[in-house]
């Protein structure tokens, strides 16, 4: 499944727009916002764009710390459920917005899901 995604998708710029759309979505939202005060969001949209590129099988490496290690400070911070299901909301809608045909957003949308416990359990 994740072999074809990033290719079927549009690959590289249309993962870039979706992550820019994701994070337009989730600073306006006041439940979330919190959690990104104080974060270069210009390194962290790079990082995202790898990660995603890399979860669907682009030819990315990514470089960025391991997905439990790099939300330690939202943990810290005391992220939920709730968060964690904003955040996939927000990317669904983002991913929508940029055209990604619903099938293949259902297919992403399970592979960032399988990433909860390792964002929200310490």
């Amino acid at each position: 499944m994740a072999d074809a995604l990033y290719g079927t998708i549009g690959g590289r710029l249309k993962i870039k727009a979706a992550v820019d759309s994701f994070y337009e979505r989730v600073l306006a939202d006041p439940l979330l916002r919190p959690f990104f005060q104080g974060v270069s969001m210009e390194n962290l949209r790079e990082r995202q764009s790898m990660f995603v590129s890399m979860l669907l099988g682009g030819r990315v490496v990514y470089t960025g710390r391991n997905i439990h290690d790099a939300h330690e400070r939202p943990r810290q911070m005391g992220i939920t459920e709730l968060h964690f299901n904003a955040f996939l909301g927000h990317f669904r809608a983002a991913l929508e917005d940029v055209g990604v045909e619903s099938e293949k957003v259902e297919d992403i949308m399970s592979l960032l899901f399988a990433s909860r416990d390792q964002v929200i359990k310490p």
